[in-house]
C-alpha cells in the first residue's frame, strides 16, 4: 500500500509539473530558433560590411601610393599621417576637426580612420585654390562621405563651430596655434585630443626650425593647462603634439 501511494503521489507530481517542462522545453525551442536566425541574418551584414570596409581600403591605399612623394603645400609627411590614423583607430574618436586643410594629405588619413569608427571630419582651408583640389583628392580617395570640407577663415570659423570634439588637428598659421587651441579647449570632449603639426619640445641651446613663428608659446601653454597631457610623438620627425584631455571623475 504504501509503495502504491509513493507511485501515486510521484505520478500526480509529474502530471502538475508537465505544464511547467512544455513550456520550458518550448521556450527553449524559440529562443534557439530566435537565435539561429540572429546568426543566418548577421552573418551576412558582417560579411557585406567587412567586404565594404576592404573596397575602401584598398581604394585609399592605391590613392596614397599614387601620390607618395607628390604632396606640395604644406601637406604633412606620410609619417605624421600614420600617427593621426592611429590615434583615431585606437581611441575610437567618431567628431573631428581639422584647421589647415591644405589640399588634403591629412584629411586623408583622418577620414579614413574615421570611416571606421563611423565618424565624420570638418576640416577648414582659407586658400580656395587648395580647398578645390582638397575636394578632388578626397573624392579620388572615395573619402568625400567622410569629410565636410569648409572654405573658411579658420580664425573666425573655430568660435562659431558648436562642437564638441573628440579630435582636433591643428596644422595653420603658426602665430595663431594657441588662439585656435584657447577657441577649442571647451568643445574638446573629455578623453579627447587636440594635435598640432611643426611643434618641438624646447630643448636647452637648441632653437628648432618652428619655436620663432607661435609654435613654442603654444606647446608652453598647453603643458600649462592641468586638465590636459602634452607630449611630442616619438615618431614624428615634423613634430606632432598630443594634448589628451584628462576624463572627468
Amino acid at each position: 500500500m504504501v509503495r502504491e501511494r509513493d507511485r501515486e503521489v510521484t505520478y500526480r507530481r509529474s502530471m502538475l509539473d508537465l505544464p511547467y517542462r512544455m513550456v520550458k522545453k518550448y521556450f527553449s525551442a524559440a529562443i534557439l530558433g530566435f537565435l539561429a536566425a540572429l546568426f543566418v541574418f548577421a552573418i551576412p551584414c558582417y560579411l557585406q560590411a567587412a567586404e565594404k570596409e576592404r573596397i575602401s581600403d584598398a581604394k585609399v591605399k592605391q590613392f596614397l601610393d599614387k601620390m607618395r612623394n607628390r604632396w606640395r603645400d604644406l601637406n604633412v609627411p606620410e609619417t605624421d599621417g600614420k600617427i593621426l590614423h592611429e590615434i583615431i583607430v585606437q581611441n575610437k574618436y567618431k567628431k573631428a576637426l581639422e584647421v589647415g586643410t591644405s589640399t588634403g594629405h591629412s584629411g586623408i588619413w583622418i577620414a579614413w580612420a574615421l570611416s571606421k569608427t563611423g565618424g565624420k571630419l570638418i576640416t577648414i582651408e582659407i586658400d580656395e585654390g587648395r580647398y578645390r583640389q582638397a575636394l578632388v583628392n578626397f573624392k579620388e580617395a572615395g573619402l568625400s562621405e567622410y569629410i565636410d570640407a569648409r572654405l573658411a577663415d579658420a580664425h573666425r570659423l573655430v568660435n562659431e563651430l558648436p562642437g564638441p570634439f573628440d579630435f582636433v588637428f591643428i596644422d595653420a598659421d603658426k602665430d595663431w596655434y594657441t588662439n585656435y587651441a584657447k577657441a577649442l579647449i571647451p568643445k574638446v570632449e573629455p578623453g579627447g585630443c587636440i594635435t598640432a603639426h611643426n611643434v618641438e619640445e624646447p630643448r636647452s641651446g637648441y632653437r628648432g626650425r618652428y619655436r620663432l613663428s607661435g609654435t613654442d608659446e603654444y606647446y608652453q601653454y598647453m603643458k600649462s593647462l592641468p586638465e590636459f597631457e602634452t607630449s611630442i610623438h616619438p615618431q614624428s620627425r615634423a613634430g606632432v603634439a598630443i594634448s589628451c584631455k584628462k576624463k572627468e571623475k
